[in-house]
């Protein structure tokens, strides 16, 4: 099981890390720049390569379930594989974006600037907005300068996805009728 999850883990985090150092290495000249519409993208973008990435998950849970286990999986079994593979993908995740980091990518500036547009949208200005965007550098001085605290966060946005998709995987995949393997009875 852990060979499984090693395997179809480290895919899921190449997967992501490419993908996020490939789209981030384009948005470094503009960093500071960068507009909330241009942020909204980056989710987006960021969300459907997780999504991609996890597929991962449903791969390795059926490649255990066929070729470990005959064509016959249970639930909590294949569930703990899924959130085996999503934990090694996330932490992908989580490396890739500490390499961004390190590249020099200013992601202090892009906080304070999503903070000051939305206090500005929302009608805020004068010493109510100064306090905004003050609380705002402070948050991301300190988001910044704590790994403690950045690398955790950075996991979390990763592996709730890979939750839901080991769930609905494993739900899928305890039926051993569901994708059965060649050669395997039903």
């Amino acid at each position: 099981m852990t060979r499984i999850i090693l395997i179809y883990g480290v895919i899921g985090a190449l997967v992501v890390g490419s993908f996020m150092l490939a789209g981030m290495q384009s948005m470094l000249p503009d960093e500071p720049n960068m507009a909330e519409g241009d942020m909204m993208t980056g989710v987006i973008v960021g969300f459907l390569t997780q999504i991609v990435a996890l597929t991962t998950v449903f791969l390795g849970i059926k490649h255990f379930r066929d070729r470990m286990l005959g064509g016959v999986i249970k639930f909590v079994p294949a569930l703990l594989v899924g959130l085996g593979i999503s934990a090694v993908a996330s932490l992908g995740w989580v490396f890739a974006w500490e390499i961004v980091l390190a590249s020099g990518f200013d992601y202090s500036k892009v906080m304070v600037a999503m903070s000051t547009q939305q206090a500005t949208a929302s009608g805020l200005t004068g010493a109510a907005l100064e306090q905004k965007i003050v609380e705002a550098q402070a948050s991301a001085k300190q988001y910044m300068e704590n790994p403690v605290i950045r690398l955790p966060w950075t996991f979390i946005e990763m592996f709730p996805t890979g939750v839901i998709i080991s769930l609905i995987s494993a739900a899928f995949l305890r039926n051993s009728r569901f994708l059965p393997a060649r050669g395997v009875a039903a």
